[in-house]
């Protein structure tokens, strides 16, 4: 075989190699935000209609909430949060619009008091979404009725799935066990 050849052949090598690494890396990376996000990542892959843009976002999201100081409740924070939940869910008989109103505020004063933002709802989902992501769509399908239900046009029937959806995220962000990063902090 003449030397060039032989440089050719290298070359082809080398490329091919190197894409298999790239490919390899780039298909482990997406099986790991797919892993941590679960539903979250298809729903964030549809939105933006593009796997590398919806990845990069995502990995956005995990940065800034591993900026932030998220921290599990105390147990008597806990134990507030959880009977003045009791008590939305006992109001719901009575008053659904303003159970729903209530379990709205109390969700983002949980939020608040771990440590997320009070900005505005969509970046509130994409924070919460990094640790909590098999809940955040409830989080966005209960912040969907509670709007409605500020318009009016929410029926109890609605209400009520409402506050399921708030206390599926709100016993998420009540947990009793820490957070695998929490513990990674440590």
């Amino acid at each position: 075989m003449d030397n060039t050849l032989i440089l050719i052949l290298t070359v082809a090598l080398v490329i091919a190699v190197g894409a298999a690494i790239w490919l390899y890396t780039q298909k482990r990376k997406t099986e790991q935000l797919r892993g941590q996000f679960g539903p979250e990542y298809d729903r964030t892959v549809a939105e933006h209609g593009n796997a590398s843009v919806a990845e990069k976002q995502l990995e956005e999201r995990k940065e800034r909430v591993e900026q932030l100081h998220i921290r599990p409740l105390e147990a008597d924070e806990r134990d507030r949060f959880a009977e003045r939940w009791r008590s939305a869910q006992a109001q719901f008989v009575d008053d659904p619009k303003g159970a729903i109103a209530e379990a709205d505020r109390l969700v983002g004063e949980a939020m608040q008091a771990r440590g997320y933002p009070v900005g505005d709802f969509e970046q509130r989902a994409a924070d919460v979404s990094v640790e909590h992501p098999r809940v955040v769509e409830h989080y966005r399908a209960a912040h969907a009725i509670a709007q409605r239900n500020e318009h009016g046009a929410a029926e109890t029937e609605d209400l009520r799935q409402g506050m399921v959806h708030y206390r599926a995220l709100f016993e998420d962000l009540l947990e009793t066990a820490e957070t695998p990063r929490a513990e990674a902090r440590r």
